[in-house]
């Protein structure tokens, strides 16, 4: 398993006992699959938001009250829309052996050849759906954009994947292409002052 969290046991069911766990740094959540009825948690706020940074579609070995441990896997994460602070998780308990459907962030490397003549990088997507084992999902998938030149683009075809691992999201999207750079306007050049002087003297005649 790539990381382990421990998850509380959970009893009240109220806001004033949502609000009270999320005083104490922990954050309200639920755990349910095929072999985990629905179970109210709760899970330490700084091993939560420690996860969420490094990665957040990673299969957990989670000890869960009453079932022991159980692979999950983050299914939604509610946040305030405003301070950003963790609300709510939801897990979802899966079978190792079966495959599941997530999503990775993409690791863009290498140096543009476009890029290292005046071209800039535009990346359309920074994450990709994929197919696999839950033990075979990446922490993340490398891009290499160093060959690409002004005016090409990557399509999502040409990832290199991991053995095992099948991508969801469609081959023809862009991952990233390499703009032509854009000229400055040129400012315009001032009327000489001879035809300045015309142009007033027939405004006042």
């Amino acid at each position: 398993m790539a990381t382990s969290l421990k998850a509380e046991a959970r009893t009240g069911r109220t806001k004033g006992d949502r609000n009270r766990l999320r005083a104490e740094g922990k954050v309200p959540g639920v755990v349910y699959g095929k072999k985990v009825t629905q179970t109210p948690i709760a899970i330490d706020q700084k091993e939560l938001l420690a996860l969420l940074k490094t990665n957040p579609h990673a299969v957990i070995d989670m000890d869960i009250p009453q079932f022991g441990k159980q692979p999950v896997m983050i299914n939604e994460v509610q946040r305030d829309a405003l301070s950003r602070q963790l609300l709510h998780v939801d897990f979802h308990q899966i079978n190792m052996d079966e495959p599941v459907q997530t999503t990775v962030r993409l690791e863009y490397i290498g140096d543009p050849e476009g890029v290292k003549v005046g071209g800039i990088l535009q990346v359309q997507h920074h994450e990709i759906e994929i197919r696999c084992l839950p033990q075979h999902i990446p922490a993340s998938i490398e891009v290499d954009v160093s060959g690409l030149e002004i005016g090409q683009s990557m399509l999502v075809s040409e990832l290199k994947l991991p053995e095992g691992v099948e991508v969801k999201t469609d081959v023809h999207d862009v991952l990233a292409t390499i703009l032509t750079p854009q000229k400055e306007a040129e400012p315009e050049a001032e009327a000489p002052a001879g035809n300045a002087a015309e142009t007033a003297e027939k405004t006042e005649a």
